[in-house]
């Protein structure tokens, strides 16, 4: 458990340095938190509650499994996750279908432009 506080304290330390704000410019802008507690956080004296941490992940735009050390990807809530949605041909040509106007001379063109791309992505 000692490991985990020293990742946490050293995660949140680095992301603070990160961006070259000092202890209480961070406490300043973060709710309910006092620089002192900040130090105690970041030197591993104690540990943050969850509202600390919830409160580094948002301000930082991180995720907590990062904070926690669990993943060395930051990918916080703004992070761009696109699943492969589409598990055959047929499920992508269904939405395309919905998507395009059939009186538009250039439909036929723009849906198998769009069906390749997508095939492409989901490679």
């Amino acid at each position: 458990m000692k490991e985990k506080h020293t990742i946490v304290a050293n995660r949140m330390r680095e992301l603070r340095e990160g961006i070259k704000l000092s202890q209480a410019k961070l406490a300043a802008l973060l709710e309910n938190i006092e620089q002192p507690a900040i130090f105690r956080y970041e030197s591993g004296q104690s540990f943050p509650p969850y509202g600390v941490l919830m409160q580094y992940a948002d301000f930082f735009d991180i995720s907590l499994d990062y904070l926690f050390g669990r993943t060395d990807n930051p990918q916080g809530k703004l992070y761009n996750f696109q699943p492969k949605v589409w598990k055959n041909q047929s499920q992508m040509q269904e939405l395309i279908e919905m998507c395009f106007d059939p009186s538009s001379p250039a439909n036929a063109k723009l849906k198998d432009l769009l069906l390749q791309l997508m095939e492409e992505q989901n490679k």
